[in-house]
């Protein structure tokens, strides 16, 4: 097909864009070496890194995916473009416990448990999932037309990140860091599993709140049916309504199921205004009473089990559910008298983010990272930190963001950054399922309290039995920026590219993984994980609602890819929303960044129907409106640069957009054109002008819109001497 052929068809990106990802590849532009063995980049070049944020294997992306895609895709072709020695690793996240909930109700559909199966039985369908949901995810990215270096894939399970994730327990273990202990934790009840603080969705439920005679005093709880254990009643110490009663006073009173013995407590963690400012507690199943119960060496006893019905302890409820049992245990109060009053109440419920399931805290012996345990620091390099000084990984965390060693862009995420760790507990990192990260922990005869072994690898000799269970997932995440580099071996690519540059996510998971990886790579190696943090916000419906397949208003990237160009896509998703901030979409939206993709053609069409190859050579002599052009372009190249440079996409692509629409399309080439026929001065200046800024433009756009641009480029000189537009330097003013 000829060139004016190839023009005479409107823009097709349906056409253009899957073989155009074929040639990238086959070109090997996307990985740094190949860049630096076919000349394109310079040894010496400094480094530019970044790794992706493991989609989790349960699926497939989503709009919020394309959006950091499109983010992290832009910021790679540019530093590239800038000569950069630039690598963007990929890789999926085995999600453990997300990833066990979808096979465990593709099961269900099939009448079959887990524990039908088996474990390693069960781990087979698993893998099968995970496997099959990778393959989509890298086609997805590859439609988007992520420039990842493939050669470098890696996967948070496979047998090198195995191999890190062992590493580090390990090392934290002889250490101290990591210990087991019976502490309250967050209990699934759905998963039948612990999870972390980050891992609750709290849900608004509407209740009714009841206040109980307690001996002499009155105490309110939405929660009748935990209190079957109460034997502690606890008070402000300054509080003027019961300084009668003493810390350590016991009182007989009536009480669920007949009279008990109560002790008083004073403690400053009561709130005086709430209520009567009298409460009980409960110390197995709440992190707060457990904590009053543990400063005062108080009884802890288990009234709930771990699926969520009552124990003997509860009398004639006992097995029942707790909501079931509920209604019946205020009655019965009533009936005793022990009712003063009810009213209506709002509040929060814990459930389980990955299954829906209610959370029940639970004492449970169980593994657990310190972050307060101090330990001398063996490493150099970490700003505020001397080398053998003593830390705790709450102060590694806190002091890399305190002394500058890492930017969060928008710097308004970092007080909250702080705010995090200064609450921080001890981390629980035990799972009790199957799919994950074996604890590299064992133990003799199946006994936990003889023979312990930690390692690496296995103990030899046939009586070891390996901890049943699994590693949250965020600690093998955690350890992302360097096992993706080879780590725990000492690797070129750990050398050259570690710190990365930059680490770009949502802002909803500063905490999930932003801050562990923080953690561990302060910890392990002593280095800073990342030297800049890009937090992007959520995207939203039109309406501002949050985009969910639930809601019915969810928008599929690849099917608007299809539909509009993956071009159109990444426009739509970047212009007007810049950094930490919520973005609005919709298919007019992505819509109209079409018909950019098809002015972009258009425009092609015309300079390359009136210039030629010969017009990109500069002229001895431009016209003084070209110069005013030439001029009007440099500042444009230096503005878009900076914004580039300081991570201000959003306002990079609206300029762009705005500069190649309103300055070259509707006014340079229009005046241009009575200028460009035949060989004089005045033609030979606007025809270079044209094809100059047309070029420029092109390189500029080529990160945001890599598709049309590196098509047209393709058509823009026959010589097969010019490179892919991927690898060409990015315009200097």
């Amino acid at each position: 097909m000829s060139l004016n052929e190839r023009f005479l068809k409107p823009y097709n990106p349906a056409e253009t864009e899957r073989p155009l990802y074929t040639r990238w590849e086959e070109s090997g532009f996307f990985n740094p070496d190949t860049c630096i063995e076919k000349g394109v980049t310079k040894k010496d070049a400094a480094p530019f890194s970044i790794v992706l944020p493991p989609p989790n294997v349960t699926g497939t992306l989503h709009m919020g995916s394309a959006f950091m895609l499109a983010i992290e895709d832009t910021v790679v072709r540019y530093k590239r473009m800038q000569g950069a020695r630039t690598v963007w690793i990929p890789g999926t996240d085995h999600a453990a416990i997300a990833t066990q909930a979808k096979v465990e109700k593709i099961l269900e559909k099939e009448k079959v448990r887990r524990h039908d199966l088996g474990r390693e039985e069960f781990l087979k369908r698993v893998r099968a999932f995970a496997q099959e949901s990778r393959d989509t995810i890298v086609s997805q990215m590859k439609r988007i037309g992520c420039s990842v270096d493939w050669s470098r894939e890696a996967f948070t399970l496979d047998e090198k990140r195995s191999l890190a994730v062992r590493t580090a327990f390990k090392r934290m273990f002889d250490d101290g860091i990591i210990y087991r202990g019976f502490k309250i934790v967050n209990w699934d009840t759905k998963g039948q599993t612990v999870i972390s603080d980050d891992e609750i969705v709290y849900k608004e439920e509407k209740t009714t709140f009841y206040y109980f005679k307690y001996g002499p005093f009155v105490i309110g709880t939405a929660r009748p049916e935990t209190k079957f254990g109460d034997k502690y009643v606890v008070m402000h110490p300054d509080d003027a309504r019961y300084k009668e009663y003493s810390h350590g006073q016991t009182l007989e009173l009536e009480w669920i199921n007949g009279p008990i013995k109560a002790t008083v407590i004073k403690d400053t963690a009561i709130d005086m205004e709430f209520g009567t400012g009298v409460m009980t507690i409960t110390p197995w199943h709440s992190a707060v009473d457990f904590e009053i119960a543990t400063r005062h060496g108080l009884d802890k006893e288990q009234i709930i089990d771990r699926f969520g019905r009552l124990l003997p302890i509860a009398g004639e409820f006992a097995g029942t559910k707790i909501k079931d049992a509920r209604a019946k245990i205020v009655e019965k109060l009533k009936a005793k008298g022990l009712l003063v009053k009810e009213e209506p109440y709002t509040h929060n419920i814990a459930t389980a983010e990955r299954t829906d399931g209610l959370i029940e805290p639970q004492i449970m012996n169980q593994w657990f990272v310190s972050v307060t345990k101090e330990f001398p620091y063996p490493f150099e390099g970490i700003r505020g930190i001397k080398k053998g000084e003593m830390v705790s990984l709450k102060k590694l965390m806190r002091t890399v963001v305190e002394h500058g060693q890492i930017d969060i862009i928008p710097d308004r995420f970092t007080k909250v950054y702080f705010h995090w760790i200064d609450n921080l507990r001890d981390w629980c990192i035990s799972r009790q399922i199957w799919y994950g990260h074996r604890i590299p922990v064992w133990y003799k005869n199946t006994s936990k309290n003889e023979g312990v072994y930690c390692g690496v690898e296995a103990p030899a000799g046939a009586d070891w039995v390996q901890d049943e269970d699994t590693l949250d997932t965020w600690f093998s995440s955690g350890l992302w920026t360097f096992s993706t580099l080879g780590w725990p071996e000492k690797t070129d690519d750990l050398k050259i590219f570690h710190p990365t540059s930059l680490l770009e996510t949502g802002y909803d998971i500063l905490f999930f993984w932003v801050a562990r990886m923080i953690l561990m790579s302060t910890y392990l190696i002593g280095e800073i994980p990342f030297k800049t943090v890009y937090l992007h916000g959520i995207v939203r419906d039109k309406t501002g609602q949050k985009i969910s397949k639930s809601l019915g208003n969810n928008i599929d990237p690849v099917d608007m890819a299809e539909k509009y160009g993956a071009d159109a896509v990444r426009m739509s998703l970047l212009v007007g929303t810049g950094p930490g901030n919520d973005s609005k979409m919709s298919e007019d939206k992505i819509r109209s960044y079409k018909l950019f993709a098809n002015k972009i053609w258009n425009a092609a069409r015309f300079v390359l129907s009136n210039t030629s190859p010969t017009d990109a050579t500069r002229p001895e002599a431009l016209s003084p409106s070209d110069q005013l052009i030439l001029s009007a372009l440099e500042a444009t190249v230096r503005d878009v640069t900076d914004d580039m440079e300081q991570y201000r996409l959003h306002l990079a692509a609206e300029k762009l957009y705005h500069y190649f629409w309103h300055t070259f399309a509707d006014i340079i080439i229009e005046e241009a054109k009575p200028r460009l026929a035949g060989a004089t001065p005045d033609a030979l200046s606007a025809r270079w002008t044209v094809r100059t800024v047309f070029e420029t433009t092109l390189r500029m756009l080529h990160p945001l819109m890599p598709f049309v641009t590196e098509e047209v480029w393709s058509l823009m000189d026959h010589s097969e001497k010019r490179s892919m537009l991927v690898v060409t330097p990015w315009p200097k003013a």
